[in-house]
């Protein structure tokens, strides 16, 4: 009896120490490149107070909105500061909010890689040019950048202005009623133009914004976000197990089922076309989605690229290319709602174009918008759509004198960026003549980056721009547009995109 007892202390022992030697072997590491982290960083500004392990976990606040409203307010009290050091638990930060601490991250190809809160993205888009990084995004990026050529972003211009038109027959029926919230509206014009130049494809998202495709996309947003921000959601295996995670795979299978049925109809569109005579005239020329010139895109090899390449494409454009000019298009109606003396500047350009013509807009119009870009880029300054992302120090590097160590994360700040006086006297002015050509040359081009910078700047700017001018001008040759709210009344959420938790209010008169 004695002996067997001792054998089975043995294995418990013996178990013990496997069990340890286990976790020092994963764990010592870990720990190791934390402490060497901590150290390394030591010097860089931070947030006080900050503990080992939990470093400033227990003062961030658990809400999205709440956390990014934080971050503002921490860059504003360090405004002085070059950067600031946020510990996240055993994971660090650097908030970057200046143009010169910006430049040295955004300026090269070493630091491309996206975040880790990336990852949760790669279910729905992929390793497409938004998430992908290495010779990969090189290869994607150099296959796609032709579709955005001006001549092709000129065929799109005739969807913008349809859908602009439905848009403005919806806001007809508001004028002369008390305030209304104008987000939503606008939210599913973008969207109806992002599907028909992207795919080819008519959702009618303004007529019928409870298709189950167009639900689909707005509750994935939604969890992608939500997931990003609670850890304890992150590991697959627990995700997949709980009813929000089947809710994402429900979803996911809508938006993949839709986009995998449109790239197989199109591919056999253009092979039956590409089959027939080139002579017959009585062929109607179907207009061109940015899905076609991918079906036709080869890499320097003559490589095509696959239909899952191609899926990871129109998901990403289909993601990225709405939420974000929504946001833009409804913060420049509050801007202009606002400051009545910019709308009568705006309308008066508008007059000298289009005179009393109802016609659509063409290329030749939107180079003599000029004031209206401003405005547009004025908006983006004070309230750009995307108002933060995330890069992952690849290697040992100095910032500002400051040594960062490889694997820490570079949160950028646009919001606070477009802030800093240096650049913007009276920051937070409403002043689009400072995007006028002759007050904007020389300034620092990293002090306003609403579309990025450098090399992995938005493929899609040209497209963004031309798309809110249209629709802008449509909408403000028309009405006469009122905010119904004042800016210390708008509360931000700063999630996936930046928007006003309430909506966006507004009155319309005919003009």
């Amino acid at each position: 009896m004695a002996l067997s007892s001792d054998f089975h202390l043995l294995i418990w022992v013996s178990a013990a120490v496997l069990l340890l030697t286990l976790l020092a072997f994963f764990i010592f590491p870990l720990l190791s490149d934390y402490i060497r982290k901590w150290i390394i960083m030591k010097p860089i500004p931070g947030i006080s107070p900050c503990y080992p392990i939990i470093g400033n976990a227990l003062d961030l606040k658990p809400n999205g909105g709440d956390f990014f409203l934080q971050i503002i307010q921490y860059t504003e009290e360090k405004r002085s500061e070059p950067l600031i050091k946020i510990w996240v638990g055993p994971v660090p930060f650097l908030i970057l909010y200046h143009a010169e601490t910006v430049e040295p991250i955004l300026s090269t190809s070493k630091h491309m890689d996206k975040a880790f809160p990336y990852k949760f993205l790669h279910p729905w888009l992929g390793k497409g040019l938004l998430t992908s990084t290495g010779e990969k995004w090189r290869s994607r990026r150099k296959m796609i950048t032709p579709t955005f050529h001006f001549a092709i972003l000129s065929e799109f211009l005739e969807v913008m202005n349809e859908q602009s038109k439905v848009l403005v027959e919806k806001l007809r029926n508001r004028v002369g009623e008390e305030s209304f919230n104008c987000f939503m509206d606008v939210t599913l014009c973008a969207l109806d133009i992002i599907s028909e130049t992207a795919m080819g494809k008519k959702i009618h998202a303004q007529s019928t914004s409870d298709s189950e495709y167009v639900q689909a996309i707005y509750k994935m947003s939604d969890m992608v976000h939500r997931r990003q921000k609670m850890p304890w959601l992150w590991p697959d295996f627990v995700y997949s197990r709980l009813k929000v995670g089947k809710e994402h795979d429900k979803s996911l299978k809508i938006l993949h089922t839709f986009t995998d049925n449109v790239i197989k109809e199109r591919a056999e569109e253009m092979k039956s076309t590409d089959s027939s005579s080139d002579s017959d005239s009585s062929k109607v020329k179907k207009r061109s989605a940015f899905l076609d010139m991918l079906l036709r895109a080869t890499d320097d090899a003559g490589n095509k690229m696959s239909d899952m390449d191609i899926r990871e494409e129109v998901d990403t454009f289909m993601f990225e290319g709405h939420d974000t000019t929504a946001a833009a298009l409804n913060w420049s109606l509050f801007l202009l709602g606002s400051n009545p003396e910019a709308q009568r500047k705006v309308h008066q350009e508008l007059d000298e174009t289009f005179g009393e013509s109802d016609r659509p807009v063409t290329w030749d119009d939107l180079k003599k918008l000029r004031y209206l870009e401003a405005v547009i880029k004025e908006g983006l300054r004070l309230y750009p759509s995307v108002p933060f992302f995330a890069r992952t120090i690849t290697e040992d590097c100095s910032i500002r004198g400051f040594k960062v160590p490889r694997g820490v994360n570079v949160m950028i700040i646009p919001y606070a960026l477009h802030r800093d006086p240096k650049y913007f006297p009276e920051p937070g002015e409403f002043r689009p003549e400072r995007f006028l050509h002759e007050n904007a040359s020389g300034r620092n081009p990293y002090a306003y980056i609403p579309f990025s910078a450098g090399l992995r700047n938005c493929i899609g700017q040209r497209f963004a721009l031309m798309e809110e001018k249209v629709v802008l001008s449509t909408i403000l040759r028309q009405f006469c547009v009122q905010a119904s709210q004042k800016r210390e009344e708008l509360c931000l959420v700063g999630e996936l995109i930046l928007r006003p938790q309430d909506g966006m209010w507004i009155t319309l008169k005919n003009r």
